[in-house]
């Protein structure tokens, strides 16, 4: 059995977060469950990019400043910080406020902007990673995800989370090389188990729902999760969007590959009762699995079938991120016909559907649209 501990924290007020966290922690057996006096952990928190708490894209700064306070009451000795899509980790840290509260605390900001090459031969799908200082200068890591929607794999959570370990624009690279989701599924596990956090902590009082990761919007759950089982706590996540557990493909590969279990009768549920947080109405993608996303597909089929990103041009300001963070050469968005005075346009023939370009729109601009023949053959199951 896996334990996962559901706690009510119904704001971001210091006092309520601390004791709904001390109470976390306390269910799983207790900070000494976890860091020894001494130890050099490192917090990852969830940067996909510097905005500001209210947005809901990032850790609260409140959830890390009593995570941080009870592991420092334990003896750790704390580093923090994530490797954000595109903007500097010093950056990222100041505008989503944990820098503040890093400062208060006397926490260093670790390093993310270089990394080393590891070897890791039990590796599924991936036997080699670039993983950044900060995860390797440290005896282990805690991870602090984000409750949130992803248009690639339909949540980010615990284990997404740990994809800031890959310095830089080197996550881009994985899009181009794994591109078929189920595959990029078994690379994050690989990636997980290779971290391997020792505990996570999944920042879901305010969460974001629909266009995730960045652009959806927020919605108030009144939750904090716990557990040691990444895919365990992820499927709990799961089931309180309403969500069934099974369609997240990183919940499956983790299964397979040994990394926890997402099925109901092998957690067991600490705290308070899960029904009381279940969002009916969550807005989250559960539309079928596409048949594509186990086996590679002929391209014409995946050209038909797979939902593709667009730009909203009412909203779009030019920005040129989406520009920046499309991985593929040459580029699937970009202003092919050199207007910049024009929102990007894309060639969809080149698109892999990484949807890098929609997670880190700065305007909500850039959505994700299930093409006609799919819905006309989703309908007919």
């Amino acid at each position: 059995m896996s334990d996962v501990a559901i706690i009510s924290c119904g704001s971001y007020q210091e006092s309520e977060v601390r004791a709904a966290v001390e109470r976390g922690i306390d269910l799983l057996g207790g900070a000494g469950q976890f860091v020894q006096p001494n130890e050099k952990i490192l917090l990852k928190l969830n940067w996909l990019t510097g905005d500001p708490p209210e947005m809901c894209v990032t850790t609260h700064p409140a959830v890390f400043r009593a995570v941080a306070q009870v592991l420092q009451s334990a003896g750790a000795v704390l580093s923090y910080g994530d490797s954000p899509g595109f903007q500097s980790p010093d950056s990222a840290a100041k505008k989503t406020g944990c820098a503040e509260v890093a400062e208060e605390l006397g926490i260093p900001l670790g390093d993310f902007r270089a990394g080393k090459d590891v070897s890791y031969p039990e590796g599924r799908q991936n036997k080699k990673f670039t993983v950044a200082n900060a995860v390797l200068e440290n005896d282990g890591v805690i991870s602090l995800p984000k409750m949130k929607t992803h248009a690639f794999q339909r949540v980010t959570g615990a284990v997404k989370n740990q994809f800031g370990c890959v310095p830089g624009a080197l996550k881009g690279e994985f899009h181009v090389k794994v591109p078929n989701a189920y595959d990029f599924a078994k690379m994050l596990i690989d990636l997980n188990s290779f971290v391997h956090p020792r505990l996570y902590i999944m920042d879901g009082i305010m969460a974001m729902e629909g266009n995730g990761p960045r652009g959806g919007d927020p919605k108030q759950m009144n939750v904090l999760l716990f557990s040691a089982d990444p895919i365990a706590l992820d499927a709990t996540m799961c089931r309180l969007m309403n969500l069934d557990p099974a369609l997240v493909l990183t919940n499956r590969a983790g299964e397979e590959m040994g990394a926890g279990t997402y099925r109901e009768e092998e957690i067991r549920l600490l705290g308070d009762p899960m029904e009381q947080f279940v969002a009916m109405e969550y807005n989250v993608n559960r539309e079928p699995e596409q048949a594509s996303s186990k086996r590679p597909q002929p391209k014409v089929m995946k050209q038909l079938l797979t939902p593709r990103p667009y730009i909203l041009a009412e909203r779009c300001v030019k920005c040129g991120i989406c520009v920046k963070m499309c991985p593929v050469t040459p580029k699937a968005v970009d202003w092919h016909d050199g207007n910049k005075s024009n929102p990007p346009s894309y060639q969809y023939d080149r698109c892999i559907r990484c949807y890098c370009c929609q997670e880190l729109c700065p305007e909500r601009a850039i959505q994700v649209k299930v093409p006609f023949l799919r819905r006309v053959l989703d309908r007919k199951k």
